[in-house]
């Protein structure tokens, strides 16, 4: 992976790069609150949310559930998206209703803790890819850097070999890794509103469970379950891999104004409305690192400004298609493994 030290002596001056880049996007209004869109966006998550349950219970015992879990997989990822938009102070002016809100549809809606997810999204956003601070490249079960790789052991070094052709199977257990998370987070001394986000996820748990296993029989209890928990795990994994994953992995070498470490490390997914929606709008990866708490649909917007003043200033800014985003991600996990092989 190529580095990206930049010189000590020019970092002062490129250090007010984003500050001119911010005064458009101001001037542009694109910071501006769009509370229709929410109040539109939130209404039709709520109507899909409590239509999937209600068509859940109407069916009863039917092998078409499994039809209902692929849409309700869908749907827990799309109020993922919103609880995400949340985190960053997108839809409300104020800290409060934000949080009220994330909690409501984070905890308690899809069984994630939304205070433990949000703490370590902003981890993230501070220092995308940073092999020392992001926890998104912290080496779990898929290790990032050819340095985690050498330093893997157990299952993670096994794994890395051939990590490229695990990556979509592993990501049938993301959900429940998320599950596991957020009950872990709220036992640790730091946890905030422990009582809060415990209640909350543990009601959603005891009514997804009793809903599921009492309208079916246990078997297809069973497999209903692991079919809308499998899906909706790919389904983020498949929304946030092709943000950074195949981007080059900062280390305490690396030092970078704001502008280059976002930028740098991001990728941009090209498509039209379909793909805005069915990633969230986080395919406009490299606008929402640079202002996080824009509006999802003002991405769009902002990305031919920022795109042209990065060539100003000559930054390199990356757009694929897709399919090609997942290609470059599965490629630079298969050279990771390389040494090991």
């Amino acid at each position: 992976m190529r580095r990206l030290v930049a010189s000590p002596g020019t970092l002062d001056v490129r250090g007010s790069d984003f500050a001119r880049l911010a005064h458009k996007i101001t001037d542009a209004g694109l910071l501006d609150r769009r509370p229709v869109y929410y109040a539109t966006r939130l209404s039709i998550a709520a109507v899909a949310y409590l239509g999937g349950w209600a068509l859940f219970a109407w069916l009863g015992d039917s092998w078409l559930q499994l039809l209902v879990a692929v849409g309700m997989a869908v749907v827990f990822a799309q109020l993922g998206f919103v609880a995400h938009d949340l985190g960053h102070r997108q839809v409300f002016r104020t800290r409060r209703p934000g949080d009220i809100a994330g909690l409501v549809i984070g905890n308690f809606g899809i069984g994630l803790g939304w205070g433990w997810w949000t703490s370590k999204h902003n981890r993230h956003h501070a220092n995308p890819n940073h092999e020392d601070h992001d926890p998104d490249v912290s080496p779990a079960v898929i290790v990032w850097s050819e340095d985690q790789a050498a330093r893997s052991q157990g299952i993670p070094r096994f794994l890395a070999k051939h990590q490229a052709f695990w990556f979509f199977p592993l990501l049938t257990l993301e959900a429940w890794h998320l599950h596991i998370a957020s009950f872990k987070a709220l036992f640790k001394p730091s946890a905030k509103r422990r009582g809060q986000e415990l209640t909350l996820l543990v009601t959603h748990f005891v009514l997804y469970f009793g809903l599921v296993f009492t309208v079916l029989p246990f078997g297809k209890a069973l497999l209903f379950v692991v079919v809308h928990q499998g899906l909706f795990g790919i389904y983020l994994g498949c929304t946030f891999a092709p943000n950074h994953k195949g981007m080059p992995v900062l280390t305490k070498e690396d030092k970078l104004d704001f502008l280059r470490k976002q930028v740098l490390t991001s990728r941009n997914v090209r498509g039209g409305w379909f793909t805005d929606v069915a990633l969230g709008q986080l395919n406009y990866q490299i606008e929402h690192h640079l202002f996080p708490n824009m509006p999802a649909p003002n991405l769009r917007k902002a990305q031919p400004i920022v795109q042209e003043y990065c060539a100003e200033i000559g930054v390199s800014y990356l757009q694929t298609g897709l399919v090609e985003s997942y290609g470059q991600a599965l490629r630079h996990l298969h050279q990771v493994g390389a040494p090991l092989r």
